[in-house]
């Protein structure tokens, strides 16, 4: 058996590491290791859709293939770095009023700094936040509509972005609010035609005969399954707008 022959099928019994270092050898090694017949079987039982790949453009090796497959998978078991932006740094600014076409009444301004909320047990990025005396809904006339605002302001007022701005409660659900987030911009080129898939979500928790707010849960949803998204999740999005992007 001539020596080449012995290699070939030495190689079918490498995994793909060892196939990599052995290419390192020689020149003859390098050929013989990077062939199609050796990679195919282990991209298409690692990575099958890439595989594919080769009916668009039959000159990629299969050995290329392979290495795209990896890296794009340690990249997605990669752990998201820890937000830049603290709970702490911030402040929810609320306001409940109503709205005809004539005129706008406020009936509720609430401020709560982030380090006077209690985070939830499930470390999602939702609160409750209790309010006290508001008599919300006495004056309310038929044409008139309930919205809220809610800004949250960066400390010292270095900077605020707009989770929901004159928003009127959903149809047949009366004190829920909700109004989908933009794209990071510094992250999405095409911010102004991309969907976040988040949306900012506030409910009114009512006593009294619906006639009084008790308090306001404010929160950030996934509109791809329908949760809360995590505190870290939702501080490295709001990081995008309220402090300067990494360089």
């Amino acid at each position: 058996m001539a020596p080449w022959e012995v290699l070939d099928l030495v190689c079918h019994h490498l995994d793909p590491k060892s196939l990599a270092v052995a290419s390192c050898v020689c020149k003859s090694w390098l050929i013989s290791m990077s062939s199609d017949h050796l990679w195919k079987p282990i991209c298409t039982s690692n990575f099958p859709s890439l595989s594919t790949l080769k009916i668009t453009n039959p000159t990629v090796p299969y050995r290329r293939l392979y290495v795209i497959g990896c890296s794009a998978a340690k990249r997605r078991r990669q752990t998201p770095p820890k937000p830049r932006l603290l709970l702490d740094n911030l402040i929810f600014t609320i306001n409940i009023f109503s709205h005809n076409n004539s005129s706008s009444n406020s009936f509720c301004t609430l401020t709560k700094p982030g380090n006077e909320l209690t985070l939830d047990p499930n470390g999602i990025f939702k609160f409750d936040i209790d309010v006290d005396n508001y008599d919300v809904f006495e004056a309310l006339e038929d044409e008139e509509v309930v919205r809220v605002t809610w800004n949250v302001v960066l400390e010292g007022w270095r900077g605020v972005f707009g989770m929901m701005e004159n928003c009127k409660g959903k149809g047949g659900v009366e004190g829920w609010f909700s109004e989908e987030l933009p794209s990071p911009g510094c992250c999405c080129r095409l911010s102004a035609v991309a969907c976040s898939g988040i949306v900012a979500d506030l409910k009114l928790g009512f006593c009294d005969g619906r006639r009084k707010v008790k308090k306001v849960s404010v929160g950030i949803l996934c509109v791809v399954n329908w949760r809360y998204v995590s505190v870290d999740d939702a501080l490295r999005y709001l990081q995008h707008f309220l402090l300067p992007c990494a360089v």
